[in-house]
Parts: C-alpha cells; structure tokens; sequence
C-alpha cells in the first residue's frame, strides 16, 4: 500500500511541474520544416531548443538542459559551444543556398569550436584536452584524437554567438576530424539529449537507415549564453539535423532494397518529342513533382508530440507553393502563411500524425507550367566554392579554390579559412589571387594585404611546426559582382615515418574542408586587428539569422569540400624483410656461439668411438659370431 501511494504521489507531482501549463513557453520547443528541392530532393530540418537560467545552471539544478553535457561544461569552462557532425555534399548548384545560412552546416566528418575561460594559453590546453575527451565518451566518436596537431586558434573566422560581456578571459579553440565517420552510434546519444529521448514528436521520425541514407545530413549541438533586454541571462542549447534525402531512394520499400529497371512498356517517356514512336521513347523527367508521404519517406509516421513542448510553436511545417494540395491526418489544423509559400500544422498531442503530398493535378496550375514550379525555387547563395588539388608528382602540389560571386551589383566580402595538417608545406609567397570577370576580362592581384587594390586585404598565417601544430591560414578577402577568383598558393609534401601511416595508406589523407565565412555588408564587426575575437565580443553585431539572440558579424557561412592528399608511401614490406633478415642472422651467429660454449672438446683416442666404421665393425662382429655359433651346432 505504501509503495503504491508512493508511486501515486510521483505520478501527480510529475504531472503538476513537467505539464505544458507549468512550463514557461520558452523552455522548450522543437520543430521541423519540410522543404521540396529540385531534382527529386526533400530537405527536412530537425530544431530542437531548451532554455535553462544561468544561476539554476550554476546551481546545478537541470531541467530541459541535459545533465550529462551541463556537468562537462561546467567542469572544462566552457562558456560556448559548437559542435557539427556532417555527411555528404550539399549541391549548391541544384539546392540553393544552405539551410540556416550555413551556421548550422559543418564539413566532412566532425568539427568542434568553443570558448573556454582560462586564464593562460596553458590552461586553456589543458581544459580543451579534458572537453575533448569528455565529449568523445559522450558522442561515441573519436574527439580524443584531436590534440594539437589538429587543433588551431582562429582570429578572424569565428566570433561568439552568445554574450560575453561579463567574461573576458575566453580562449577560442577549434578542432576537426574530416577523416570520422559518421554513424547510429553518434545519433543515439544526440537523441538521448532531448527531454522527450525520442518516444514521441518529430524526433521519432529520426531514423538511421534514413538519416545516414541521405544524400546530405548534418548534426549540430549549439551551447551559448543569451541575456536578453527585459530578463535573466538564460544558457540555450539548440540541436538540429538537416538532411537531404532522395526521395526515390527513400519511398524504395526496405522488402526490395535493389532497384530494378521496369518493363519496356511502364518507361515514362516524353510524348512530346517529334521523333517519339512505338519504338523509341526519350526518358521524361518522371523524378519532378513527385507524390511522398511522411510514412513514406520516414518509414512510419509522426508520433503526437512532445508534451514538454511550446503550444504555440507548430511541430511541422512545410515549404510549397499555395496551389499545390497537401493532405494531412484527421483532425490536424493547417495555418497557411501570408506570402503563401509555407504553411504549418497543429498536431493533436496524442495523434499519430500523416502527410501527403500528391502530384499535381491537370487542372493546377503548376502542373501545366515548367516542373520547378510545384516547389518554392530555392534561393541563390551568396557565394559559390570549389577547391581541388593541382600539380603532380609526390613531392610538391599546389591547392585551388574557385569562389564565384552571382551578384551582377554587389560585392562579396569574407574570411577563407583552412586548417591544414603539419605534413603539407605552404610556401607563401606563391599565394595569388586571380579574378575573372564576368565580360571576360581578368586581372592579377598578388597576396599582399598592404595594398588596398588587392583582392586580398588581410592574410594570418601560422606556420606548421613538425608533429606538434598544424597549418593555419586565414585570408581577408573581396569577390568583385558577377565575378569569379581563383585563389591558388604551392605546397611541399613532407615524408612520415614509417609507424606514422595509418593501415590504409595508399588511400591518402583527409584534409579538412575550408570555412568561408561570409562578412555582413552592414555589420562587419570587429577586425582581427582590434584584438582577439573573445576581445571583440562585446562589440559583435546581431546576425541576420535570427539565432536565438546570438550576436554574430556573418552572413553567410559555407564549406568547400575535404579533400584527400596523396604522401610518398613507402614499401611497407621492407621492415619485414629487414626484421626476418635480421633475425636469420642473429640465429645462425647465436646458434654457432652456442655451440662453440656449449660443445667439450677432447681428443680423438680420448673419446668414445662413433661414426660409421664403428657401426659396420659392430654389424660385422655379430655376424661372426653367429655363424660361429652355428658351425658348432653342426658339430
């Protein structure tokens, strides 16, 4: 009876403190947009935020705030946080510009980037190593490897999203890993960190078959202080993975999970064309203005959603054009945006929630019209970025990066920024920037940063040092409108010892992808010149993102993609030759040593007879005397 009164008593209690009444508005609220892209493609944007005051933080009273990532950062001294685990490439072509303006987008693999409090360069080694290891038992991936060969202090890159004004003694260090490999084991933990773990809401749509299917994905774990105008300083952790699934892929039924070409007589094809007949079909785009579904896509539908949650956010919302239909479960209410282009849905808190986005009809408009008009056309990027490797050989390359500006009448001003590992040796002074315009002329301009006419205003470079701290450059610089600049600089590749190799050498070595971060023409911010950037946080703008109340001088962010550096390999199979060479050796050379102090040696009158004489002798005696023996029988 006691027992039961006990459990009765939790019961209440957890319904009267953790009800959506009891909770503030703000606490909690999560959401996910849904946005048809060209080429067959769905991007859908998982956002998760919590907010917990600062002096309950410190208290350590946690609440939506997960315990486990609290008590690492309360330990290391971290002040702000970014975390990214990304996948794939996004095709800035087809896609448009990125989800969030890039600021939620990481490279290749993992990065990570925080603010510590420290009061020496010292200490702050010291804390990032224990965040790092803290965090790679956490997320099941391998931070612990990044030490200070992969680890740089960026100047002009990066600034703090959250407010700083009270902390002065902020370190920032960034690390990457483009070589980790994404996987379930990396979503587990990221799902544990919600206050629902992923039994209802939109996290239940969070799948890994589906996830680490996509032709992109992204994860990200943001950790800022936000002190807003009229209220307490709260800490705000915001979670959120963007993915871009294919959806042929995705609608392909996990029962027959190879694709088989259809009949002859099912090809869709393109009646439209003069030289179409019985026997011969030109392909027609069958992969525009698809029909899904949330099952579909997902594999399963949307569990309710989270009680915890903010009411007046929607959980789901989609990004269409106002003629196309979308049909929702029963009971759902859809609110439709003033521009017409998106809308989002009230969900039942208990309902399993379905949506359906059916082809376009004969009578609607968008179907009568070029197949990109069924979806909202995505935006243009500010910026367009390439980069590859040139040269030849195993002993020198050089690196090049295409950035190209859409913008027939406005610049674009941003920070390149690439961390390098030790092994490749930049010889600076080939550093050159070259720009085409669009009418076809081209001009030179050299990297030096004193000369007002260059295109590279700026450059901070920090030279590698064998084994122990990578390259780190960072370039200022200025695109002209409708223009196209090819940065190019040489690099010499060094020669590893031989147990610093991984297993798969021949394959090569991952370099981490490029950070372009685009600089906001009406807010700039603070130069690298005014000071380090925890110097310049105070004095860092507001972001045109809207995140979250975060201060920031970009606006725009963006990744090129890692690339991967052959070295000199060596034949791993000559140690071996050697080791069994050796060992052949000092065999033979211990075996006649041994032999020689082990072995008595006496005189040849001395020593007991032996040898083959001795064993005929012997053979020849017994005979004798058996046929002596015999000769006396007879007798």
């Amino acid at each position: 009876m006691r027992q039961f009164l006990s459990l009765f008593w939790l019961s209440f209690l957890s319904l009267v403190f953790f009800s959506p009444s009891a909770a503030s508005a703000a606490d909690y609220h999560e959401q996910l947009v849904l946005r048809p892209l060209p080429q067959s493609a769905l991007l859908a944007s998982f956002n998760f935020r919590s907010n917990t005051t600062v002096s309950e933080f410190e208290k350590g009273n946690f609440r939506f705030f997960p315990r486990s990532l609290g008590q690492i950062l309360q330990h290391a001294g971290t002040r702000e946080l970014h975390l990214r685990f990304g996948l794939g490439r996004w095709d800035a072509e087809s896609w448009g510009a990125r989800p969030w303006d890039g600021a939620r987008e990481g490279g290749t693999g993992v990065e990570l980037w925080a603010w510590l409090e420290a009061d020496t360069d010292e200490e702050a080694d010291r804390k990032w190593l224990t965040l790092t290891n803290a965090l790679s038992g956490l997320f099941c991936a391998s931070l612990n490897f990044i030490d200070g060969t992969r680890t740089t202090r960026p100047v002009m890159s990066f600034q703090p999203e959250g407010d700083h004004a009270t902390v002065s003694n902020l370190h920032l260090l960034y690390g990457v890993l483009p070589h980790e490999v994404v996987c379930t084991e990396n979503l587990t933990p990221f799902l544990k960190l919600l206050p629902c773990k992923g039994k209802v809401g939109i996290a239940t749509l969070l799948d890994g078959h589906k996830l680490f299917d996509a032709s992109w994905q992204s994860m990200a774990i943001d950790i800022r202080p936000v002190c807003p105008a009229d209220g307490e300083c709260v800490l705000q952790i915001e979670q959120t993975i963007d993915m871009v699934l294919d959806i042929e892929r995705s609608k392909r039924p996990r029962g027959n999970p190879i694709p088989r070409p259809p009949p002859g007589h099912e090809l869709p094809c393109d009646t439209s064309k003069p030289y179409h007949s019985h026997d011969t079909c030109f392909p027609a785009d069958h992969t525009a203005n698809q029909d899904w579904s949330l099952s579909q896509i997902f594999g399963k539908p949307m569990k309710g959603t989270c009680p915890l949650t903010d009411p007046t956010v929607p959980p789901v919302c989609i990004h269409v054009p106002d003629t196309r239909s979308v049909f929702v479960s029963e009971g759902v209410r859809e609110n439709k945006s003033a521009s017409g282009a998106s809308r989002c849905f009230e969900i039942p808190p208990s309902a399993d929630f379905d949506m359906v986005l059916p082809r376009p009809s004969e009578s609607d408009p968008a179907a009568n019209q070029t197949p990109d008009s069924a979806i909202v056309p995505p935006e243009t990027p500010l910026l367009y970025a390439e980069r590859s490797f040139t040269g030849h050989g195993q002993e020198r390359g050089g690196v090049q990066t295409i950035l190209r500006n859409p913008s027939p009448d406005a610049a674009v001003e941003f920070i390149y920024m690439e961390s390098l590992p030790w092994f490749m040796r930049i010889y600076l002074h080939t550093m050159e920037a070259r720009v085409v315009a669009g009418a076809g002329g081209s001009a030179h301009a050299r990297a030096r940063p004193d000369e007002s006419s260059s295109l590279i205003q700026q450059v901070f470079y920090r030279p590698a040092v064998d084994r122990a701290r990578g390259t780190q450059l960072e370039v200022r610089m200025r695109v002209p409108p409708a223009a196209t600049v090819f940065l190019t600089y040489d690099f010499e590749k060094s020669i590893l010892r031989y147990t610093e190799y991984p297993p798969d050498a021949n394959r090569g070595f991952d370099v981490a992808a490029a950070v372009i971060t685009i600089l906001d023409p009406d807010h700039p911010g603070p130069r690298s010149d005014q000071g380090s950037p925890a110097a310049g946080a105070g004095t860092s703008s507001s972001s045109s993102r809207g995140s979250g109340g975060g201060r920031r001088f970009a606006a725009y962010t963006l990744r090129t993609t890692t690339l991967l550096c052959s070295l000199p390999t060596p034949d791993f199979s000559m140690p071996y030759n050697v080791i069994i060479f050796t060992s052949t050796a000092i065999a033979l050379a211990f075996g006649g040593v041994f032999n020689i102090l082990v072995r008595r040696f006496v005189a040849a009158d001395e020593g007991p007879e032996a040898g083959l004489a001795v064993l005929v002798g012997r053979l020849k005696g017994r005979l004798l005397r058996g046929a002596g023996q015999a000769v006396k029988g007879k007798s």
